[in-house]
């Protein structure tokens, strides 16, 4: 999407497939290529298969669950709206795996706008239960996995002066919580990755935002008991845990919005409110 982005203009659309949009305020997802890491279910599954609807040619990033990956990527191929998708395996704690997801993103659609990193691990135990392979295994991922990512995506991203990343961080990382240790260290770090790479990436109109989900309906937390479920849902305003859909919403707000960047959505249902 070369040139969609003019300085110190608005956001300008103009790559092949795509018609031009003198001073628009959004970026037109239709036809813009997007990585989302981790998409096979739950917040990812959402966030790609919304993406697909909006047009955009989505790679569905997936570790292990081959199956429901390549199933959202036929499902994103099959809906109205244009959207295609690529389901392409890579472990992203891996730098050498991420190199590869982006150079088959850029096999299968000619290039990269958009980068999601949702990829993420729990290993849940308080600090000193927790074994140095548990801290070195979520930070591997959840942190430095999002700099492997974006290391290996930025080459295509600049090369078209344009584009949109957003980093999926968490309500732990900005308030703690117990058993949380490594997850509340690298989603806290990922915030301040985030605003780093905003400063270092506006002259080249790329956007850097994160999204702070709250408790949100998925596998995961599906495995908690449900007295616990109860109890959680007690310390929520809202009295309900979030649905993948608006987290989905969120990023894509992120992603269109042409003058926002270094910013941090709290989608949390007031679980916890910054000053």
């Amino acid at each position: 999407m070369r040139g969609r982005f003019a300085p110190g203009r608005r956001r300008q659309y103009t790559a092949p497939g795509l018609a031009s949009q003198e001073e628009g305020t959004e970026l037109n997802l239709k036809g813009a290529v997007a990585v989302v890491t981790g998409a096979s279910r739950g917040i990812g599954n959402a966030i790609a298969e919304d993406l697909g609807r909006a047009g955009a040619k989505v790679v569905v990033n997936y570790a292990g669950s081959r199956e429901p990956a390549e199933e959202l990527a036929e499902k994103i191929n099959q809906t109205g709206g244009g959207g295609k998708a690529v389901a392409i395996q890579a472990d992203v704690s891996d730098p050498e795996d991420a190199r590869k997801l982006m150079e088959g993103a850029v096999e299968q659609f000619g290039g990269i706008d958009v980068l999601v990193n949702n990829a993420g691990v729990n290993v849940d135990k308080t600090v000193d239960k927790l074994e140095v392979e548990d801290w070195q295994k979520v930070i591997e991922l959840d942190l430095n996995g999002c700099f492997y990512t974006v290391h290996a995506a930025l080459p295509h991203m600049k090369e078209r002066n344009a584009g949109a990343i957003v980093n999926m961080s968490s309500f732990v990382g900005e308030a703690g919580n117990m058993g949380q240790a490594n997850y509340a260290a690298a989603k806290a770090g990922l915030l301040g990755f985030t605003k780093t790479l905003a400063l270092e990436l506006a002259r080249n109109n790329i956007t850097v935002n994160a999204v702070c989900p709250g408790f949100i309906e998925t596998d995961m937390t599906d495995a908690i008991p449900e007295e616990v479920q109860e109890k959680i849902t007690k310390t929520i305003p809202m009295g309900r845990f979030g649905k993948p859909e608006d987290i989905a919403q969120a990023v894509r707000f992120c992603i269109e919005n042409a003058y926002m960047t270094g910013a941090t959505l709290d989608i949390n249902g007031g679980v916890y409110m910054r000053t």
